[in-house]
C-alpha cells in the first residue's frame, strides 16, 4: 500500500504542469502584409511585459468587414509562479492566410491595435 502511495506521489511530482492559456501579447510595434499568388503573408513585431512567453502566433478573428482581415497576436503566457524577467521583451510572428479579396490587415494586441494595407 505504501509503495503505491509513493509511486502515485512521484508521478504527480514529475508530471508536467498544465500549459497556460494563450493570451494576447502586450503591444504591437509593426505590421507588414504582402500578397502573392492569392496568399497574404503577415509579419508582426511587438513586445510582452515579461519573459517566459512562448509560441507566438497570429489568429484570425472572424469579422463582418469585407475589406479588412482581423488578426489577434497571441502567445502562451508563462505559467503562474514561474520566475521571469520583468521587462519589455520583443516577440514576433509570421503567418500566411488566403487573401479572400481583403485590402488591409488589422492586428489586435492587449494595449493597442495596428492596421496595414496589404502590399501587392
Amino acid at each position: 500500500m505504501l509503495s503505491k502511495l509513493l509511486l502515485a506521489a512521484s508521478v504527480l511530482l514529475c508530471a508536467q504542469p498544465a500549459l497556460a492559456a494563450e493570451k494576447r501579447v502586450y503591444k504591437i510595434d509593426s505590421v507588414v502584409a504582402t500578397q502573392k499568388s492569392g496568399r497574404v503573408t503577415i509579419q508582426v513585431h511587438g513586445a510582452v511585459q515579461t519573459g517566459g512567453w512562448k509560441n507566438p502566433r497570429l489568429h484570425v478573428i472572424p469579422g463582418d468587414n469585407n475589406r479588412t482581415l482581423t488578426i489577434e497576436f497571441v502567445a502562451t503566457a508563462p505559467p503562474p509562479g514561474m520566475v521571469v524577467i520583468e521587462a519589455l521583451l520583443p516577440i514576433s510572428a509570421t503567418a500566411e492566410f488566403k487573401s479572400q479579396g481583403k485590402g488591409a490587415v488589422k492586428v489586435v494586441a492587449s494595449a493597442n491595435e495596428m492596421t496595414a494595407q496589404i502590399l501587392k
